[in-house]
């Protein structure tokens, strides 16, 4: 039995495949090794999809290097003023007196700033929260991503299905026309029987290849998750029908609100925090200074140097960049409240959904796919002994196949509602299972 730990348990436990350290090769330079290991087995698990996006997705590997760009900055950020070594000359290509070099002033000086306010801790106060925010945002970005992914999943194990339902359908298409021949050759079936089990024989072959053309571009679509363009599986493994006991909505809720997507405004506010602090910080005047010394070429003598600078009025300056970081400072709690009201809309609509299609598929698995078998059974014998007509056999198994189709629908939809609430609470539900 293979478990569907989808997006959460994998989000928070294999990230840390995603680990700072890691080198930067590009994953497109993998894809060949992968493609060599799912040739291996030719079915598909979602784990297993999920294991090589986490290792190879494009989308993803970008956090790699902004998190080396970060580590970079948080260097600069940490350093002294610059220490600046000047050179000056006065008096000298005058005239009279200046003329020539003679009467020449030459100063080197050593210059910098001395930094007020904590600037330095401010700056890299900055850097860390940017930091901590990151690794929210990767991974509520690899939720998404994940997210895309089972969805894409799941719909193609739905085509897949549909198929064996396409060739379920041909199969019994292919044995109608058979009894209608054999009914039609004594007689008690007009030709026109037999003309309308051909046409319907057709019609379910065509529906059965256009499954086939779809599934395979939802192959390769799959396969674009980890950079693969070709393919090496050729089906999932998996059943639509199987689910995870949920909790009740209250608990789900509670749940989701320790969700990445919900965690990065806390981080976020933090950074916000830092960057009032350093506009604050920056609204103290750093005090300039320089030393340097003198040669004065007419008498050969020397002297030192030394003067300070301190910027007049620079709080007011700064006074703008201080209200403007305060202003999304507050507009972050705000900007949080919204996203919880959304993702409780969001989760309240799958968590409804979900009960309702579980439902759905409980009564036809129950109920209604039984009956319209044995329907089926008694009108094909009916028909098959001159009791009922051909129009009658067709009704009872159209009935059946649309059932079935039904099922796999809202299978499908459980499927999906089921995965969407595991991404918005970044948690796998209980037992959740997508294998035979």
């Amino acid at each position: 039995m293979q478990t569907r730990s989808i997006i959460a348990a994998l989000l928070l436990g294999s990230l840390s495949l995603f680990s700072w350290a890691d080198s930067t090769k590009l994953p497109l330079q993998d894809t060949e090794q992968v493609s060599r290991r799912v040739n291996a087995s030719t079915a598909l698990t979602l784990e297993d999809a999920i294991t090589r996006t986490l290792k190879n997705n494009p989308q993803l590997y970008q956090y790699r290097f902004r998190q080396q760009s970060l580590v970079a900055q948080r260097e600069s950020s940490s350093l002294s003023p610059a220490l600046n070594l000047g050179l000056e000359v006065e008096n000298i290509a005058g005239s009279g007196e200046f003329n020539g070099v003679d009467s020449a002033e030459t100063t080197l000086a050593l210059s910098s700033v001395i930094e007020l306010g904590a600037k330095a801790r401010s700056r890299v106060a900055v850097i860390d929260a940017r930091t901590d925010r990151l690794k929210f945002e990767r991974q509520a970005a690899t939720l998404d991503v994940l997210g895309e992914l089972t969805t894409t999943f799941i719909r193609s194990l739905s085509t897949q299905e549909n198929i064996a339902l396409a060739m379920e359908t041909v199969a019994l298409s292919e044995q109608m026309l058979k009894t209608v021949k054999q009914r039609a050759s004594k007689g008690a079936a007009p030709e026109a029987e037999v003309m309308r089990a051909k046409a319907a024989l057709t019609r379910t072959s065509i529906r059965l290849q256009a499954l086939r053309s779809s599934f395979n571009r939802q192959k390769v679509t799959l396969s674009s998750f980890w950079g693969g363009t070709n393919p090496h599986f050729t089906e999932l493994s998996g059943s639509l029908s199987a689910f995870g006991a949920s909790d009740d909505f209250a608990s789900l809720l509670q749940r989701a609100k320790h969700s990445p997507a919900i965690a990065i405004f806390a981080s976020e506010a933090r950074l916000k925090d830092a960057e009032v602090k350093l506009a604050q910080a920056q609204s103290r005047a750093d005090i300039g200074w320089q030393l340097g010394v003198r040669r004065f070429e007419e008498t050969d003598d020397t002297a030192l140097t030394a003067g300070v600078s301190i910027p007049l009025f620079s709080g007011k300056r700064n006074r703008g960049a201080v209200a403007s970081a305060l202003a999304e400072r507050n507009a972050v709690d705000y900007q949080q409240a919204d996203a919880q009201l959304k993702l409780h809309n969001r989760l309240f609509a799958a968590f409804s959904q979900l009960e309702e299609n579980k439902a759905a598929v409980e009564q036809f698995s129950s109920h209604v796919l039984p009956a319209l078998e044995q329907a089926l059974r008694l009108t094909r014998q009916a028909y098959e002994n001159g009791r009922y007509r051909y129009q009658d056999w067709i009704a009872a198994q159209e009935e059946l196949l649309t059932a079935k189709q039904q099922h796999i629908e809202a299978a499908t939809a459980a499927q999906l509602n089921q995965a969407l609430i595991e991404q918005l609470i970044a948690e796998p539900l209980a037992t959740n299972d997508l294998s035979y």
